[in-house]
């Protein structure tokens, strides 16, 4: 079966355009939709990703028509490959049933890869820069070393319950079991 899906973003713009090339494409049933391409949530997209069968063929106007970002453009294609379905776009003339759609598909993949790989490194790096000026990125931490070794060593004296020492210190208990387990793993506090 050949299956199509048309996309807009806001209720003003209009499926039309892309309804009759699908239709010229040979769509014999068509998933309309109206969201944002950058959201997740679409529930016609995951209808049409979940009825999809061996053989089928995805049918979309535009590639961004399916999603703006490239990361879920690939899950999406990952999903229609899993359904053992083709892929066609017809603007950007990509057809996964043919060797050549498959390779470009693949292109795309290893471009994305890459892109993942740069963020990545630039990510690292800058986190790295940050430690070196003493800046620790991420949530500050919620007990002082004071607070943890006074934990632990109300913990271990059996002063207090680590639940003692969770409302104590206005934490929640699975803090205060990490405490004492870093202290099992730390043998010099």
């Amino acid at each position: 079966m050949i299956t199509g899906y048309a996309r807009v973003s806001t209720d003003e713009q209009a499926t039309a355009a892309q309804l009759d090339a699908l239709s010229s494409g040979g769509c014999e049933r068509v998933f309309e939709e109206r969201a944002s391409g950058g959201r997740w949530d679409r529930p016609e997209l995951h209808r049409m990703l979940d009825q999809i069968r061996q053989g089928d063929v995805v049918v979309v106007w535009k590639l961004d028509r399916l999603s703006r970002s490239l990361k879920d453009l690939l899950s999406i294609m990952e999903k229609i490959d899993a359904a053992g379905a083709g892929f066609r776009s017809l603007t950007e003339a990509i057809d996964t049933t043919t060797p050549a759609g498959r390779m470009m598909m693949q292109m795309v993949g290893v471009f994305a890869e890459f892109e993942r790989e740069i963020i990545r490194e630039r990510t690292h790096a800058g986190l790295a820069r940050a430690r070196k000026k003493g800046r620790y990125p991420g949530r500050k931490p919620k007990l002082s070393d004071d607070q943890r070794q006074e934990i632990r060593d109300m913990v271990r004296s059996g002063k207090r319950t680590e639940a003692e020492a969770a409302r104590i210190f206005g934490v929640h208990r699975s803090t205060i079991s990490r405490v004492m387990r870093e202290a099992l793993s730390d043998p010099i506090t």
